[in-house]
């Protein structure tokens, strides 16, 4: 791994987490690239969330190296680290007022470092900035309990970004929301980053918001990271069996291949649906695929429908778009995927066939 020193740059070598006999982090090598939203998503369990608060300093590495900038920052305690942190229930003061909150980090270093930290003009100027930045202008003399779910979301990240750090986590900030507030904090988080240039890290459980705002997607499973890239090579490209069916919804379908021991997947977007066997589009070319089954179940999605469809050996799913002719429960169905549409694993280890 080539080191960087770029200031908010990542790096992760062999960094290993256990708790007694467990293990939460498992011998991790990940680079974070500077200026990246990156998102780190996974099962329940997977140790995204670990991994944040080790980057943060509340947990503390068993083994391996974690460096910031290319300086070392494994021992450094958490508020000595130019890490900030947004929590999942936010954890406002609820006695204090949105301006109190926000300011409370500044003033914390300022009483603790009178020669280098802010002034009370500073501090007021910074409160301000953020304010205005995110929307707080009106709120300021509001205490938490004054606040819908979205301002509070604000106020942390706020209360975060205020410090001007070089890198911001965000551990599922948006989980409390409901889904049209979800769409509009992501915006917000999304012009957030672009406005302050720092390196976010977030952790999410929720594949749209990951595929919607990755600059940089990581995966992780059982504390160890299964991909990392660009959220469009794990969605066309994935690595192995494990992040293709958990990178995107609906989840690739898997079946045997036709001939040797491995899998073949495809999305269910890849699918054109055939009138019938008989169509000519049902010859396939060489490396197509032709899919059959029963209709079971329609899923209106609003622009297209989801449909599950069964046959003797399996049940996989395919994609129909708005103006398709649409597919009842219980027709036959037949469909078609390319070749070039196709991602086959081999058994070994299920990792997909390098071509």
């Amino acid at each position: 791994m080539t080191l960087s020193t770029l200031a908010g740059d990542i790096q992760l070598v062999g960094l290993t987490k256990t708790y007694g006999s467990a293990t939460a982090l498992d011998a991790i090598d990940l680079h974070i690239p500077a200026g990246s939203l990156t998102v780190i998503v996974g099962p329940s369990g997977c140790g995204k969330s670990t991994l944040l608060r080790v980057l943060s300093g509340l947990e503390t590495a068993s083994t391996g190296g974690l460096l910031l900038g290319g300086a070392p920052l494994t021992d450094q305690r958490a508020g000595d680290r130019d890490v900030a942190m947004v929590f999942q229930d936010y954890a406002l003061y609820p006695h204090m007022s949105v301006a109190a909150n926000l300011s409370f980090g500044l003033r914390l270093q300022a009483r603790h470092d009178r020669r280098n930290g802010p002034s009370k003009a500073e501090i007021t100027r910074r409160v301000a900035d953020v304010a205005g930045l995110l929307g707080l202008d009106a709120l300021l003399e509001r205490k938490p309990a004054q606040l819908s779910g979205g301002q509070r979301q604000r106020v942390a990240l706020g209360r975060a970004i205020i410090r001007r750090p070089q890198v911001l986590l965000l551990d599922e900030p948006l989980s409390a929301l409901d889904s049209q507030l979800r769409a509009s904090a992501r915006a917000e988080i999304l012009r957030l980053h672009r406005e302050i240039g720092a390196t976010l890290v977030l952790v999410t459980h929720d594949q749209h918001e990951a595929l919607s705002m990755a600059t940089h997607l990581v995966v992780m499973d059982a504390g160890r990271v299964a991909q990392s890239g660009t959220a469009e090579e794990l969605f066309h490209r994935p690595a192995t069996e494990f992040v293709a069916t958990f990178v995107g919804s609906p989840a690739m379908n898997l079946q045997p291949e036709q001939t040797g021991d491995g899998r073949v997947g495809w999305r269910a977007t890849d699918a054109t649906v055939l009138p019938d066997v008989r169509h000519p589009a049902a010859v396939p070319a060489s490396g197509d695929l032709v899919v059959s089954g029963t209709t079971e179940l329609c899923e209106f999605t609003g622009d297209g429908q989801q449909v599950l469809v069964r046959n003797d050996e399996r049940s996989f799913t395919i994609t129909q778009h708005e103006g398709d002719s649409w597919l009842r429960p219980g027709e036959p169905m037949h469909a078609i995927i390319p070749a070039s549409r196709l991602h086959h694993f081999d058994s070994n280890g299920h990792r997909r066939h390098a071509s």
